[in-house]
Order: structure tokens, then C-alpha cells, then sequence
């Protein structure tokens, strides 16, 4: 479906803070940072922040949506007769390949590095990345069930999916601290998903 004018322009602004958040954060630094600075600085009310984020953490955490929707396009898109673990390898290499294109610090090594470092640094970043997992790993099981009610429980479901989601985190990062490009990194992010697919294969 064609983007409209609106949603165009609300995408845009969105971009636009995280992208200015990032910068602020880099020059210097997120305790220092505030709401207000960010909305000053990419020229709009603080009051038009607070429509796209709920906090500052928010900001860091922009994706979490998009990334749920690549989700269920693509149980929604799946073949007849397709295997549940099949499915989970196919939903994240969606999510991989939107993330490569659509992601706000995409293509920018500057930022990415930003990201790292505040997920590696800062308390508040931390819980807020634990919270936004746990409930994109809850929405992304409670669609596999309804999707496979009869192959799926609950239970297994949030297994299958914390194991995935756990692997490519848990790769993702480190791959960025040892400083690997982004070719290098999503190398990483395709092994960890074989390696992972390997067990989830019994289901």
C-alpha cells in the first residue's frame, strides 16, 4: 500500500528525532541530553516529541513496531503445508533485511556505535531494552500461536521465539563491540539464526 502525504510526513519526523536524539547523544551524551534539547534542536515543540515517544528511552528503541509488523506479513504470506520453524527462520530475515533498509541508523557506523554503547552503558537504556524484548518476543509468540493453534502452545511458542530473538541479540552486539562491519555483522546475525534453527528444527 502507497505511503499517503500524512504518513509520509509523520515517518519523517519521527526519523528525524531519533536521528538528532542519536546525534545529541554522541556529542554529549544521554544524562546530559534532554527532551526539550532534542525537540529544539530538530525544530520541533516538545509537545510533538511526546506524540511520537513516550520517554527518551523510547527514542533509542524507535523500530520495535516496524520490526513486529515484518512479523506478521510474513505469517501472513506464508505457504501452505510451511513448517513453524521454517517461518521463524523466514520472519527474521525479513526483520534483518527491513532493518538494513529502514532502520534510523542504518548505513551511519557513527551511530550505530552510539547504540552499542548506550545499550552497554546506561542503566535506564538497559531496562528499557529488557521491557521492549520481552514484549516484542510476547507479541511475536502470541502470533505464531494463532497462526499454528494447533502445533503451537503458548509456552512453546515464547520458547521458540526467546531462543531466536536471544541468539541474534546476543550476536548483534557483540559483533558490534568486537567492531565488525555491517556486512560482517549481519554475517553473524544469519550464523546465529542456523545455529539456533538447528534445535528449533525438532519442532
Amino acid at each position: 500500500m502507497e505511503e499517503t502525504r500524512r504518513e509520509r510526513k509523520k515517518r519523517q519526523t519521527k526519523e528525524l528525532l531519533v536521528k538528532t536524539a542519536f546525534q545529541l547523544f554522541k556529542q554529549q551524551g544521554y544524562e546530559q541530553t534532554t527532551v526539550a534539547q532534542i525537540s529544539a534542536e530538530a525544530d520541533v515543540a516538545t509537545k510533538t516529541f511526546f506524540n511520537y515517544f513516550p520517554s527518551k528511552e523510547d527514542v533509542v528503541f524507535a523500530d520495535g513496531e516496524r520490526y513486529y509488523n515484518a512479523t506478521l506479513e510474513a505469517i501472513e504470506e506464508r505457504a501452505p503445508n510451511e513448517r513453524v520453524p521454517d517461518l521463524l527462520a523466514k520472519t527474521y530475515e525479513r526483520v534483518i533485511a527491513r532493518y538494513l533498509a529502514e532502520g534510523p541508523v542504518t548505513g551511519d557506523r557513527e551511530m550505530v556505535d552510539v547504540y552499542v554503547q548506550l545499550i552497554a552503558t546506561v542503566p535506564a537504556i538497559q531496562a528499557k531494552a529488557l521491557h521492549v524484548m520481552f514484549d516484542l518476543q510476547r507479541k511475536i509468540a502470541d502470533a505464531f500461536v494463532k497462526a499454528f493453534p494447533d502445533e503451537l502452545d503458548p509456552v512453546v511458542a515464547s520458547a521458540a521465539v526467546g531462543a531466536l530473538m536471544g541468539a541474534l541479540q546476543a550476536t548483534g552486539l557483540t559483533s558490534r563491540e568486537l567492531g565488525q562491519s555491517e556486512e560482517e555483522t549481519v554475517a553473524s546475525v544469519r550464523r546465529a539464526i542456523d545455529l539456533t534453527m538447528r534445535g528449533l528444527n525438532s519442532l
